[in-house]
């Protein structure tokens, strides 16, 4: 049996929030080695899941556990972190060694203190360990920045092809099989990298919208031509200000390389002639607020949902802001209902009790310049849990399993009923509010802390979905944010009347 090594390293790293990512963000989610990836994963709806169910109905391979790493979107991975990650990877490597080649799951948008490309630092380290010889295949989340390094030290890499993310386990599924593939043909696979000068906003990366229908439906069309493996287009995340940061055509083909760059060149020119349906259409709060009144007018028995994407917990920021919760207090008819990351009102609420009544001020800790204030209200304490829950769709993120730690939910006297958690958590799940013994249709707003990753669990739940361009450090308008280490130029922050694949635009 040929032994096939399983790595997993995953952060967004948001730099534009001053806290650093440390060690403890990764303990609280998921850091394994050895068999325990194996164990933890095997069944996930994960990439790495998708990595071993192909191994595991191989009668020829056998998948060996080295290391698996997430954490939550946040800051910069810190420089210690990063160090100590990096060296518990190599040493399981080493101890592995030999093996016959390895799958391999990097985020693609990763930033340390100590490597910007942080993704391309630790597979490049992995090619130097391993030599030129063995297979690397491996999946990349839709909004990795992708660098050269990381398309070098691998042989095929394949993006997710949904957002919200609901395809990470076929997305595995696509890497180990032709990994598998190579193996039992003795070919190659080459894969080629075209970086336009161009920032999708976050608030158009819908894949299910029709700029993303159309885009995927050209590179859909590519795959189909003989030779050719994968062709991934990555949108990027905009919140790491890097060199590598925007969008990103990724090809791979059975052996040419030439077959591979055209397949890329194709794609990533007809996304530049797309370009301007890839700029964000931005609604003011209270726009959004307005615009809710209206469909709630038009549809009393569903909620509408408010996605907040400056407070969007999923590109790393805090969680507890309150701006639209405040908007709606002010402006919006009806009850509203938010979930907010604000421990210390957690823990005094489970110290009072179920039924305990008490002025406390809610949410709006972190940042409240930008986030918005603290909510001051009397607040009935409705119902208290630890705070774990469990997925059994596939959902952004390919999650499963759930814990925002100690839950309270308070009912506001004024119409405004919050989940408190002692831990941040995307709202991912539906789960996150029925195991709380809420119900959707109790209320005229959610607000939501999320662009696209909410889209899957609320929509069936919600008459629309609005998104709101609130401030913040997610915050959809990208001019509003102080860029140091990106690129120039990138459209449409930069003028840029035209460009080429084939011309020098590309980074290094």
């Amino acid at each position: 049996m040929k032994r096939i090594g399983v790595i997993a390293l995953l952060h967004e790293s948001n730099t534009f929030l001053s806290e650093p990512t440390t060690l403890e963000h990764f303990r609280c989610n998921l850091l394994t080695t050895g068999d325990e990836v194996l164990s933890t994963l095997r069944g996930s709806l994960h990439e790495t899941g998708g990595f071993i169910d192909v191994l595991d109905a191989d009668p020829d391979l056998q998948p060996v556990g080295l290391f698996a790493a997430r954490a939550m979107p946040y800051g910069p991975v810190s420089a210690d972190c990063w160090d100590y990650l990096k060296q518990q990877l190599q040493q399981q490597l080493c101890t592995a060694l030999p093996l016959d080649g390895l799958l391999v799951a990097p985020h693609g948008a990763t930033v340390a203190e100590n490597a910007a490309d942080a993704d391309g630092d630790w597979l490049e380290m992995v090619r130097n360990i391993v030599g030129p010889e063995m297979l690397i295949c491996g999946t990349l989340d839709l909004h990795a920045n992708v660098s050269r390094r990381m398309v070098t030290a691998c042989d095929a890499l394949f993006g997710y092809r949904t957002n919200p993310h609901l395809d990470q386990f076929q997305c595995g599924q696509r890497a180990a099989e032709c990994l598998a593939s190579a193996l039992r043909t003795g070919t190659r696979p080459v894969t080629a990298l075209v970086q336009l000068p161009l920032v999708v906003n976050i608030e158009r990366q819908a894949t299910g919208e029709p700029q993303g229908k159309q885009l995927f439906a050209a590179a859909d069309a590519l795959e189909q031509q003989q030779g050719l493996i994968g062709v991934s287009c990555l949108y990027g995340f905009p919140y790491s200000d890097v060199p590598e940061m925007g969008a990103s055509v990724v090809a791979v083909a059975e052996s040419s390389a030439a077959a591979a760059q055209q397949a890329a060149n194709e794609v990533a020119r007809r996304w530049w002639e797309m370009r301007d349906q890839f700029s964000g259409q931005l609604l003011s709060v209270e726009d959004a607020v307005m615009q809710a009144q209206l469909v709630r007018s038009q549809r009393p028995d569903l909620p509408v949902g408010l996605l907040d994407m400056g407070d969007n917990t999923g590109g790393g920021s805090p969680g507890d802001g309150t701006l639209l919760a405040h908007a709606w207090r002010k402006h919006g008819q009806g009850r509203c209902l938010a979930v907010l990351a604000d421990s210390e009102a957690a823990a005094m609420a489970t110290t009072a009790g179920v039924g305990s009544i008490l002025q406390l001020s809610v949410g709006g800790r972190i940042d409240p310049l930008r986030h918005g204030p603290p909510i001051e209200d009397q607040w009935t304490v409705r119902w208290l849990s630890d705070g774990r829950f469990r997925e059994t769709q596939p959902r952004h993120g390919g999650y499963s399993d759930f814990d925002q730690g100690a839950t309270a939910v308070l009912e506001g006297s004024s119409g405004l009923t919050v989940v408190v958690t002692t831990l941040r958590v995307a709202p991912l799940s539906l789960q996150q509010i029925l195991s709380q013994k809420i119900q959707p249709a109790d209320f005229a707003a959610i607000i939501l802390k999320g662009v696209h990753a909410p889209v899957a669990a609320y929509a069936p739940v919600c008459s629309e979905l609005i998104r709101v361009n609130t401030d913040g450090a997610t915050t959809a308008d990208l001019n509003r944010l102080n860029w140091s280490g990106r690129r120039q130029p990138l459209y449409p922050l930069d003028p840029l009347p035209d460009w080429s694949p084939d011309g020098d635009c590309n980074v290094p």
